[in-house]
């Protein structure tokens, strides 16, 4: 396995890279936002971990960038910045887990752990409901051999429908399997990612595949 390391405190570099070794796993250290973007670009990482407050070029621009740019490989956020709203606008940029410090090693381990093997679980053939199709491995969605310019989650979401179709999942189900938490009665957040989907999903075509099932939640499939 193959870490990536974006920090600028050097205790807490220091402290990670020596618990990954270990543990016997290879991770690489970068201290600035501008050169660990760089090095997300340019090598391949099972894992990057993320610092939200970093010289250069913050977090957030960090993570908007490699999404922005199709690059799919998870990306766990470390900060101090533990306001609902932050944890929610990492999510939305495409984070795939958020952890805030201080925080013990063993749970950093265990939450690596959860996504690589939700990773492995997606790593499929292609996925095709109709004229639609989803490429997994790349990241892409088509349909009717157009290019949907979806976002990290929002392909997430979709390849979790379109890969069961006419399953009904609530919106916890959907909070839970694709961030990996526990999604309140009272949060818009997968609403919101569920009318984004509609309007590139279905928006430009005339048979909609996204479906709700009132009061239990959503589901896709091809209906008359």
């Amino acid at each position: 396995m193959q870490i990536l390391i974006i920090e600028d405190e050097v205790k807490t570099a220091a402290f990670l890279k020596k618990g990954f070794s270990e543990c016997g796993v290879e991770a690489e250290v970068v201290g600035d936002g501008e050169e660990g973007l760089k090095r997300a670009l340019e090598s391949r990482h099972d894992i990057v971990i993320l610092d939200v407050m970093l010289p250069k070029v913050d977090g957030w621009s960090v993570i908007r960038e490699l999404r922005r740019r199709r690059i799919q490989t998870p990306v766990i956020m470390l900060t101090a910045l533990g306001s609902i709203p932050d944890r929610i606008k990492g999510f939305e940029l495409g984070v795939d887990d958020y952890l805030i410090k201080p925080f013990a090693f063993s749970e950093l381990l265990v939450r690596i752990s959860a996504i690589i093997r939700r990773c492995s679980a997606h790593q499929e053939e292609k996925v095709r409901v109709g004229a639609l199709e989803l490429d997994p491995t790349r990241g892409r969605a088509t349909r009717e051999g157009k290019r949907l310019d979806l976002t990290h989650k929002e392909f997430a979401i979709l390849l979790l429908l379109a890969g069961n179709p006419g399953m009904i999942f609530t919106k916890s189900a959907i909070a839970q399997k694709v961030w990996g938490l526990s999604c309140g009665a009272e949060s818009n957040l997968i609403e919101v990612h569920i009318n984004r989907l509609r309007n590139k999903v279905d928006g430009p075509f005339d048979r909609k595949l996204i479906h709700t099932a009132r009061g239990r939640g959503y589901v896709l499939e091809e209906r008359d």
